[in-house]
């Protein structure tokens, strides 16, 4: 089993919404996504899926992006981005019809041991949306409601931590859709809890798009955990391997 991650496919099998509006790169993106995902994930491995999944508005308009993924190879675990309208009571997004999709929100999804070479113990995938950080270039466009809403979704993720914890986890995996820091790269919220908690192996987010990415993503090992983008158009549209052959984990520092 391998543990994959893909974020922000926007897909729009209902929706009037093509990506190509936001540049040549994103021409066809659909079709790459599903293809590269086919050609990529065996029927055995996760895929995480941290956010901006479908451009639909509703659950019935989002329903049939999600019915195509769930159709793909492997096991996915998602959660929401800032785009996903459609995502709003739990309860009905775990009562659709789909075999292969878990939705994390509050909670976390725990993965058997061996799930990630060189861990004794299963692996707890945790997450919530996330949103921007003290610093951020539109933080100061409304301070308090930004600071109500990132300080409740500080909250979520340890709560989401903490059902990996008495679920039995012996280490994590996180997901954001938002970055978990502004472009300066400081400390906040959301990186304290994940240093402070113990055998966080690693945080992936999406978010981020075009080539300002590569300068405002926090990438590789910082303070302990590793960081890694994935959202869709950084990735070439191509699910990663968060954990490939060769790569030990316990060595933190050579992760980068």
């Amino acid at each position: 089993m391998a543990i994959y991650a893909i974020g922000d496919p926007h897909l729009s099998l209902v929706v009037n919404k093509p990506m190509d509006v936001f540049g040549p790169r994103w021409a066809g993106h659909t079709v790459r996504f599903l293809q590269n995902w086919e050609a990529t994930v065996g029927p055995e491995d996760v895929v995480l899926v941290p956010g901006d999944i479908s451009w639909g508005m509703t659950i019935e308009e989002a329903l049939p992006d999600l019915q195509e993924i769930d159709r793909l190879p492997g096991r996915k675990l998602l959660i929401q981005g800032n785009h996903d309208y459609w995502w709003q009571s739990l309860k009905k997004l775990r009562e659709l019809p789909l075999s292969t999709i878990s939705f994390i929100q509050n909670d976390a999804v725990l993965l058997p041991e061996g799930s990630v070479p060189g861990v004794a113990g299963p692996v707890a995938v945790c997450g919530t949306r996330g949103w921007i950080t003290p610093g951020d270039r539109s933080w100061g466009e409304d301070p308090a409601h930004n600071e109500k809403i990132y300080l409740r979704e500080v909250g979520r993720l340890k709560l989401s931590l903490e059902a990996g914890r008495k679920a039995g986890a012996a280490a994590y995996v996180v997901m954001l859709h938002y970055p978990p820091v502004a472009d300066d790269h400081a400390p906040t919220g959301f990186t304290e809890l994940l240093e402070g908690w113990g055998n966080v192996l690693l945080c992936v987010y999406g978010h981020l798009h075009g080539p300002s990415a590569s300068q405002r993503a926090l990438q590789g090992v910082h303070r302990g955990v590793r960081y890694q983008l994935v959202a869709c158009d950084a990735i070439d549209f191509t699910p990663v391997d968060l954990f490939p052959p060769g790569r030990d984990v316990t060595e933190v520092d050579s992760l980068c």
